[in-house]
């Protein structure tokens, strides 16, 4: 009994010392395996920061670099420089001297493209038919009345008075309609032929854009006249009209007329933007269209202003919201009335 009872206690005091071991070695492995987990976390984190600043640093020292090889402030001087636009300036700067004189001569160009007059001398007029495609029996009936031949439109020309079928160009570039065109003018060499203008009967208010600006960029005259083909005129009156004019700046030829503005589709001479000629629907003063006739500076504002002109449905109505805005001296000039008979006439319905 004496001998067995200290073995008992021995084994029991060594089971508990084991028990106490496994359990500290138990607690000690994950504090252990957080600690390296925080020791990575901490160097991965200064690593990072370590990084950023050396970036910051690289990225300051480009920024100062630059700052220093670039002026603090651009002058409008220095960006033309760089943008290589010197003599873009230098345009600029010469096209509005040359638009200032030309406002200060009425309009008028410096330069013009001079010929019908072999002595350089300005004409009187450019007498301007309107004309179509369908148009040749007209023309031809023209031509054997109150028109010159090719030989006598020369001696009308050194008398100062050019004469010339107007046209346009087909929808369809270089057809039959075109050609036409061209074959009739190499034997009759009458045509005002506007390269950029498309023939059509809608198209007619934008003709006579084209048509004053193409006549006053070939021929200098002191008037610019327009006339429709289904009308006789007496060239050697209108000439001699013409002639009693000289000298009248500003001068807006015709007979005179204003009128209804129609509002209901589908009419004749319907108006879609009628609108905006108010509540009593009335045109303003105007030139009817058979026989209208421009001095050279009106004329010349229509060829300088062309592109930003509004143009109405009828012809004769846009000219004359055009001659609005102008310092323009109306002439209602009864002779020019061709709907109506008078032995003083200077042209009559065909």
């Amino acid at each position: 009994m004496e001998s067995i009872l200290p073995t008992t206690s021995f084994s029991s005091s060594t089971k508990s010392e084991r028990r106490s071991k496994s359990k500290s070695s138990q607690t000690s492995k994950p504090s252990l395996v957080m600690a390296l987990i925080s020791c990575f976390a901490w160097l991965y984190v200064a690593g990072r920061l370590w990084q950023d600043a050396e970036y910051r640093m690289v990225l300051g020292s480009l920024l100062k670099k630059n700052s220093e090889q670039r002026p603090k402030m651009l002058t409008v001087e220095d960006k033309l420089m760089v943008l290589g636009c010197k003599d873009l300036e230098r345009r600029i700067v010469e096209v509005e001297m040359e638009l200032t004189v030309a406002k200060s001569q009425g309009y008028l160009k410096n330069q013009l493209k001079q010929s019908g007059s072999s002595s350089g001398k300005q004409l009187l007029a450019v007498i301007g038919i309107y004309t179509g495609f369908g148009g040749r029996l007209r023309r031809n009936v023209i031509r054997g009345s109150w028109l010159p031949n090719v030989d006598a439109l020369s001696k009308l020309e050194e008398r100062g008075v050019v004469v010339r079928f107007v046209i346009g160009r087909s929808p369809n570039r270089g057809d039959s309609l075109d050609r036409n065109i061209n074959e009739e003018n190499r034997v009759t060499k009458d045509f005002l032929i506007l390269e950029s203008h498309e023939e059509a009967q809608e198209e007619l208010p934008k003709k006579a854009k084209y048509f004053f600006s193409s006549a006053i960029q070939n021929w200098d005259a002191e008037f610019y006249v327009k006339v429709d083909d289904n009308i006789d005129v007496d060239l050697d009156g209108l000439i001699e009209l013409l002639q009693k004019r000289r000298g009248q700046n500003s001068s807006y030829i015709g007979c005179m007329k204003s009128g209804e503005v129609v509002a209901e589709e589908g009419r004749a001479w319907y108006e879609p933007e009628w609108w905006k000629f108010g509540d009593e629907k009335s045109y303003f003063r105007h030139a009817a269209g058979s026989v209208l006739v421009l001095s050279k500076n009106l004329a010349q504002y229509i060829n300088i202003n062309s592109a930003s002109l509004k143009s109405y449905a009828h012809e004769d109505t846009s000219i004359g919201s055009w001659m609005m805005g102008l310092q323009t001296t109306y002439i209602d000039d009864s002779r020019l009335c061709c709907s109506t008979s008078g032995q003083d006439k200077v042209c009559s319905l065909a």
